[in-house]
């Protein structure tokens, strides 16, 4: 079974997705440094598919397997800790 977004918001610091299962998740901003420093307008700009969300304008596409699973953007080199 695939589990699909049904909406997403935003608030100050956080991406709010409402997924079709009722549960909603709560995605720090700062796991996606595209959307961290968009404005309104285009974090708003969204496409919803039945595996996730894309933002054509921010070529940024984020699937809902990857936020369940705890993963941020995959593109950045992060550091070593």
């Amino acid at each position: 079974m695939t589990i699909s977004a049904t909406d997403v918001r935003f608030d100050a610091d956080t991406m709010w997705v409402d997924l079709d299962d009722g549960r909603t998740l709560g995605i720090p901003l700062a796991w996606f440094p595209r959307l961290l420093s968009a404005d309104k307008a285009s974090r708003l700009d969204y496409e919803l598919s039945p595996g996730g969300i894309h933002w054509d304008a921010l070529d940024e596409d984020i699937s809902v397997d990857g936020l369940l699973a705890g993963r941020g953007d995959q593109t950045m080199k992060r550091p070593a800790a």
